[in-house]
């Protein structure tokens, strides 16, 4: 009783933190920023709101007033969470004035003169493909493309800075800058009362240069765009010119269009995915691998193994014993601790907070929490639930530290609250610093870096010794056979036994049954598309860790055979070997679908995928290390040893 005294006073006070949690701040625990449905009735007020600059070229966001754009009165930040800061989301509010269901024309924003160096910066903006995104009532600004070939419209997020083109009769390449937009809004009408909803927002931008009479003031009318002889811009027929002392006049129209797509749907044109076969055919090809992995693994647990087991158990003289050769004979030294356990412990532990925090959010987000309407909401529940996770993480290498005769569980500890969080942060520091080096928004301020490091040490390593110390107070996990005092020879294997072979052949597998999730996960973050397809996320995943586990289980089985009882380190790399494939893959993703020049931009690119591989690495070794873990436990728990 005494044992479990400390873990009921733990279990006690998380009840008390949960039940303080909903009585306290009631429904706000629930409610979700930014999904809530706005009713606006005709003549209310919409607030347009402007965000980052971005390109698939740099990947380096701008924000929007590092431009020459007109600016209000007062520029003001709309509050961001810690997943926007990171993503490198700057909301700011706009000049563009918008009232419901009332139409606008050839409305002036303001007039600016380009100098040498607003006039430079608008051709690298132009040159790099940048594209300007706005929001209106937490929906993402859309450009409507239509695609004859498929009858179909596709929508591209934002609209571009400006175009390159020629006058005709000149070989000159041009700059020319989007100066006229017209937005269309979206609405669904309550049948019931005069109210109506945002359901969409779309633009169509066109470059032209303003002409007027007279001098310019704030009152002067345009005679290129005039909504008294409603003369309205349809075409970019004389553009607008960027060069050093020119002038710029910018302007937009409003049209309202009412819509049949209900608010709980608006979302369903951003997210709909063309490539659904594709996505059958990865969950089929992925099925395909974990059944003839399950095939091989039945074999050899149903077959082969029970009649080793058999065999062994029925053995009637020592001779015969000694006669025998296989899994049996390393028996003796099947459960010795390896070399650098220490370092097993803090991997297999940091895993399992991956595997944690990975199963958690795919929840969340498959249940529809962490959906895109909720911007930067998944990377911030990842980040939360990566530093509550670190109670698991100091379990799980407490326990195994403990099983291998352990004694300095602080020491282990530390290593498994630090180790893999500080690779990640010193690599995360050193690209922030490249990316502030751009001037670019994407770098993160010093405030979130200061909060990025209180999750770390003021939440996830408390955590960590908290899970260590109730791990560590458990009794040991006992070996199901005893080890002898003197390590036995390893026999000399075969070339296709060798460890570097089969740690390579391993990782193939589990990798196979995901890349073509893979491409589509990319395509997401580097040429910045929605990414909401969790129900097939969630199936790979689960076809994942079946996956690791069984070939894992198949190789070691294969191993113990051979009379190598060196499995530990191997079952964790074999699995966890996919990595390196994942990282081939997102190096020929680089070079064949992304059209990144700029040096700069290559390195955020193989820095963020090798963070990425590594974090797959830990996971999926950990996966395969419980199973061959499992797996040699049961199978020597199974047959007599004198």
């Amino acid at each position: 009783m005494e044992v479990a005294r400390p873990q009921l006073i733990i279990h006690r006070w998380i009840l008390v933190f949960v039940l303080l949690c909903l009585f306290s701040f009631e429904a706000q625990c629930f409610y979700l920023p930014g999904v809530a449905p706005q009713d606006f009735l005709k003549g209310d007020p919409l607030m347009v709101k402007v965000n980052k600059l971005t390109s698939t070229k740099t990947q380096l966001p701008y924000s929007y007033y590092s431009l020459p754009y007109c600016t209000p009165k007062q520029i003001v930040d709309s509050a961001e969470n810690l997943g926007e800061v990171l993503r490198g989301d700057r909301i700011e509010n706009s000049p563009y004035e918008f009232h419901m269901r009332e139409p606008q024309m050839c409305n002036v924003v303001c007039r600016t003169v380009l100098n040498a160096k607003t006039a430079k910066e608008l051709k690298e903006k132009i040159e790099d493909e940048y594209r300007v995104n706005m929001i209106l009532d937490n929906l993402p600004l859309v450009m409507p493309i239509k695609r004859p070939d498929l009858d179909t419209t596709v929508y591209q997020h934002g609209f571009h800075v400006g175009l390159k083109g020629q006058y005709a009769g000149s070989k000159e390449e041009k700059h020319f800058i989007h100066n006229h937009l017209i937005f269309t809004v979206k609405f669904h009408k309550d049948p019931q009362t005069d109210a109506a909803r945002v359901v969409g927002f779309e633009v169509r931008p066109f470059s032209v240069k303003h002409e007027y009479d007279g001098k310019w003031s704030g009152k002067t009318r345009l005679t290129t765009c005039d909504p008294h002889a409603k003369r309205t811009v349809t075409s970019s027929d004389s553009p607008q010119e960027v060069e050093d002392k020119k002038e710029i006049i910018f302007t937009y129209d409003v049209e309202f269009e009412e819509s049949d797509i209900k608010w709980a749907s608006r979302w369903d044109t951003y997210l709909l995915m063309a490539d659904d076969q594709i996505h059958w055919f990865s969950i089929v090809n992925s099925l395909m691998i974990v059944l003839f992995l399950s095939g091989m693994v039945a074999m050899i647990m149903l077959r082969t193994l029970y009649r080793d087991i058999s065999k062994y158990n029925q053995l009637e003289t020592q001779e015969e014993a000694q006669e025998e050769t296989g899994w049996k004979l390393v028996h003796g030294d099947v459960f010795r601790p390896p070399i650098n356990s220490d370092l097993l412990c803090v991997y297999v532990g940091t895993g399992v907070q991956f595997f944690g925090m990975t199963v958690v959010t795919l929840t969340f987000a498959v249940l529809g929490f962490l959906s895109p309407s909720n911007r930067g909401g998944l990377m911030t529940a990842m980040l939360l639930l990566w530093a509550f996770m670190g109670v698991f993480a100091g379990y799980a290498s407490a326990r195994l530290y403990k099983m291998f005769k352990g004694s300095e569980w602080k020491k282990i500890t530390l290593k498994t609250a630090l180790m893999f969080p500080g690779v990640v942060f010193l690599l995360f520091f050193v690209l922030n610093a490249l990316i502030w080096g751009e001037k670019s928004s994407g770098a993160v301020p010093f405030g979130t870096m200061f909060a990025l490091v209180f999750l770390w040490f003021g939440i996830a390593v408390p955590l960590v010794f908290v899970g260590s110390y109730v791990g560590f107070k458990k009794p040991a996990i006992e070996d199901p056979v005893k080890t002898n005092k003197i390590p036995r020879q390893v026999p000399e294997q075969a070339w296709y036994m060798n460890p570097v072979f089969s740690i390579l052949i391993g990782g193939i597998l589990p990798f196979g049954a995901v890349f073509i999730e893979l491409f589509f996960i990319l395509t997401s973050i580097w040429l910045q598309q929605f990414y909401y397809i969790f129900g097939f996320l969630f199936i790979v995943f689960v076809i994942l860790i079946v996956t690791c586990a069984e070939i894992t289980i198949v190789l070691c089985y294969f191993q113990l055979c051979s009379e190598d009882y060196l499995w530990w380190w191997r079952s964790y790399l074999t699995s966890g070997s996919s990595a390196l494939y994942l990282f081939l893959y997102a190096a020929f993703y680089f070079f064949t679908k992304l059209e990144i020049t700029k040096p700069v931009s290559g390195m955020l690119y193989f820095g963020y995928m090798l963070i990425a591989s590594y974090a797959f690495f830990v996971l999926t070794g950990t996966i395969g290390f419980y199973a061959c873990f499992w797996f040699t436990r049961l199978i020597y728990s199974s047959v007599k040893i004198d």
